[in-house]
Parts: C-alpha cells; sequence; structure tokens
C-alpha cells in the first residue's frame, strides 16, 4: 500500500506547467504569467513574480497540451501567499467555480 502522509481530502496532482492568472479587483483587470506547481478537486498552487493579496479573486487559465484533455479554467480565491525566493512567490488558492 501507498503511504499517504498529506492530510487532505483529494490528492494533489503535480503539475509544473505554464498558466495565466487573470487578476480582477474594483479598479482593473489584469494578466499574470505564472507556473501552475498542483492542482486538487478544489484547489492549486501557482508560482508567480508578484505577491497578491489573500481573498483575491483569480480566474486561472492552464491550457491542454492534449486534445483529450480540456483546457482548465476556474474561478479561485487566493487563501494563501509565500515567498518562495527573493523574486517569487508561492501562492495557493481555493478553487470556487469551474467554467
Amino acid at each position: 500500500m501507498l503511504g499517504y502522509d498529506d492530510k487532505r481530502d483529494f490528492f494533489r496532482m503535480m503539475v509544473n506547467s505554464s498558466c495565466e492568472l487573470v487578476i480582477t479587483d474594483d479598479e482593473s483587470s489584469r494578466s499574470v504569467s505564472a507556473i501552475c506547481k498542483d492542482l486538487s478537486a478544489t484547489g492549486m498552487s501557482f508560482e508567480v513574480d508578484e505577491s497578491i493579496e489573500l481573498g483575491t479573486v483569480v480566474q486561472a487559465l492552464l491550457e491542454s497540451t492534449n486534445s483529450q484533455i480540456p483546457s482548465l479554467n476556474a474561478k479561485a480565491k487566493v487563501v494563501r501567499c509565500e515567498p518562495a525566493s527573493d523574486s517569487s512567490y508561492v501562492v495557493g488558492v481555493e478553487i470556487i467555480e469551474m467554467r
């Protein structure tokens, strides 16, 4: 039997793929390039070049490279943002809605 030490409700799939985050706030909408690090049924994590405030709602767009697998388009809320290095951050989001 495989060990599963991560106490999450859903398995986390490692992705490491380029994606786009669209951040929309009261003033404007902008796109941020990101690397999707992992994905589960209820959330994702990304590596980005800037800090994103907790509670911010983003649109995550992950294009599929396989015609058998649809692209991912999800509305999500930022629940974690931590420095990964001097120039990057790891952002964790909770999926609100799949589109």
